[in-house]
């Protein structure tokens, strides 16, 4: 009993420790399971992956080498503390904590919309009255300071909570700004390769153009147009096309 609750509480600390199958990654072991993975799909006769592969049956030392399984309830433990992937925003009431805002079941009820940057400018403000009065209090009476500090807690708690509220349209603004930036990088990409794209068929045009210029004068001299000429020519097609 005294093991598991050391474990526990090193498992929970600030710092834990490295998990104790941490030695089972050697060299050996570690090309060990990739021959068994590769057995494996050998033995299937699948194209498969066989890093995907997941291996039943494994020994002690082999069994942390592979991931786990993905959480089937949606919930998980890390370093002791517990997790899932509904995660709810916990009411001030059940807290014990003074609410001083209506919760989201009881708001636009009266026809007037609810407005979060309003309140929060009303709780700023409250808080620079509430620690004026503490620093009263403080210089009069230390004793009867307590009321107000938990009055500032409130204060800062019902804040962040009502900042909280933001987080789901803050991730969904993350994402629209995430993918515009990515549409914006493909058009950007497009329209360079649709320049380099006129810009060669420039280019080819220009070639033709001196072909023929070159071959009804009969010859590179004939006609007294030089080769040297016709390279010049294509030289600054060329400083034109692509500076």
């Amino acid at each position: 009993m005294a093991d598991d609750d050391d474990a526990q509480n090193q498992i929970s600390s600030t710092f834990p420790p490295p998990p104790p199958f941490w030695k089972d990654f050697t060299p050996d072991n570690v090309a060990r399971i990739k021959d068994l993975k590769q057995e494996q799909v050998e033995r299937d006769a699948a194209d498969h992956d066989p890093a995907s592969i997941r291996l039943a049956g494994l020994p002690h030392n082999l069994r942390f080498l592979q991931p786990p399984l993905p959480p089937d309830a949606g919930a998980w433990r890390v370093f002791g503390n517990h997790y899932t992937l509904n995660q709810t925003l916990p009411k001030l009431d059940g807290s014990g904590i003074q609410k001083l805002f209506p919760e989201p079941e009881e708001r636009d009820q009266d026809g007037k919309h609810f407005d979060r940057a309003t309140i929060l400018k009303r709780l700023a403000k409250s808080l620079l009255l509430n620690f004026l009065e503490l620093t009263g209090i403080l210089s009069i009476n230390p004793a009867e300071a307590e009321a107000k500090i938990t009055d500032i807690r409130d204060l800062f708690l019902n804040f962040h909570h009502l900042i909280n509220e933001y987080r789901p349209h803050q991730a969904r603004e993350s994402l629209i700004s995430m993918m515009q930036s990515q549409l914006d990088r493909t058009r950007a990409e497009t329209n360079a390769i649709r320049d380099v794209k006129e810009k060669v068929e420039r280019l080819l045009e220009g070639l033709g153009s001196l072909k023929m210029d070159h071959e009804s004068l009969g010859g590179a001299t004939e006609g007294g147009k030089r080769r040297e000429d016709l390279d010049g020519e294509l030289e600054a097609l060329l400083a034109d096309e692509f500076p």
